[in-house]
């Protein structure tokens, strides 16, 4: 390995026009009255498991 340099190296300056954008996404999706309930995921289903068990 190499110690630090005793030359520090200049800041790079990006081309012009080539900087980071951030663009905010929202996205919705539209569920129909008519459709079935998702399958929950796997932390609620073993916690539903959990609970039942303790009810017997």
């Amino acid at each position: 390995m190499t110690g630090p340099s005793s030359t520090p190296r200049g800041e790079h300056t990006p081309a012009p026009g080539i900087t980071w954008t951030h663009r905010l996404v929202r996205d919705e999706q539209l569920v129909d009255d008519d459709a079935p309930d998702p399958r929950p995921n796997r932390e609620t289903r073993r916690a539903a498991a959990r609970a039942a068990r303790r009810k017997k």
